[in-house]
Order: C-alpha cells, then structure tokens, then sequence
C-alpha cells in the first residue's frame, strides 16, 4: 500500500472512531437535555417536602404501559387510573413478569403526557431508577410514589405516565 493509501485509511479509521464516540456520547447528553427542560416527557424528582398542596384540585392520572417487541415480559399497572389531589403524594403498583425461564434485566422508561405535565409530576420512588433483575418465570410488584405539584397550569386536568419496558440484559452483563 503506498502513502497516500494509507493517509487516506488513517483518515477513515479516524473518522469512524470519531463518529462512534460521538454517537456514543449522544445519549448521557440527551438524558441530560431531557432531565433539564423536561423535554420528552421526563418527570421533575424534586423533594416532595418542599412542595405545598393544594387543596381541593382533582387531577387524573392514567397509567399505561408498553413492552418492547424483544422483551419477553409481561408488564401492566395495578390500576388503569387514580384521581389525586394536587399537592399529595400517593402510591402505585406496577407488576412486570419474566415469561421465560432465563434469567433476564429488565428496565422501564417513562414518559409524561402533557409535555408540559412532566414539570409537575414528581416521582419520589420508582421502579424506573433502577435496573430491574429477574429470575426466570419471577413475577414482581414495583412501586411508584408520586405527586403532583401544586403549580401545574389549570388547564390540565389529565396525565398520562407511560412506560415502556425493554430487556436490557446484554447491556447489564457488559457494564453499560
């Protein structure tokens, strides 16, 4: 291979590496994005302590769930719905089930309906913060505590939390 062959492969091999730390790099920042605005549906973790209620404001909450087409699990919520009084924090149940006789890692993903609604629904505990083990064929009920906080626009009267379930076992057992 001449020189100017092989200026032209360093530059690619470079150029690749490149684009692969860059690629890489894109999700830290976008969670970081998503945790600053809100954006994409991400909910405010803020202390419930420093939240006043407000008393009387009814809001419903409904709960839905997904699973990704390549998990082998099952995952619904305990209940489809709850009407809540701004400014109180309640509790959930969420049961997700390995349908396979592997052990697998699981993890949920949220999203929050209205956008803007994200701003003003505080999870305090979720299941969603962490990886999720199962044994095969184990069944679990996973908690959610949540509020919403006392400055969400009068105009939204309904929020849909949604989650969608992945296997993320190959990216657990390699560390990442």
């Amino acid at each position: 291979m001449n020189t100017p062959d092989r200026w032209l492969s360093l530059k690619l091999v470079a150029m690749t590496a490149a684009m692969f730390g860059f690629a890489f790099s894109l999700v830290p920042l976008y969670d970081a994005f998503c945790e600053l605005t809100g954006f994409g549906g991400r909910t405010n973790t803020a202390p419930v302590a420093l939240i006043e209620t407000d008393t009387g404001r009814m809001v419903t909450v409904q709960f839905t769930t997904t699973v990704n087409e390549y998990a082998p699990y099952a995952f619904q919520p305990s209940v489809s719905s709850m009407e809540v009084e701004v400014g109180k924090v309640y509790d959930a149940t969420f049961i997700a089930e390995n349908l396979t006789s592997k052990n697998r890692v699981g993890q949920a993903i949220p999203s929050v309906v209205p956008n803007r609604a994200g701003e003003f629904f505080r999870k305090t505990e979720c299941f969603c913060f962490n990886n999720q083990p199962f044994v095969g064929g184990e069944t679990k009920e996973m908690p959610l505590v949540f509020m919403v906080d006392r400055g969400l626009p009068e105009y939204i009267d309904t929020i849909t939390l949604s989650y969608t379930f992945f296997n993320i076992e190959s990216a657990a057992n390699s560390g990442t």
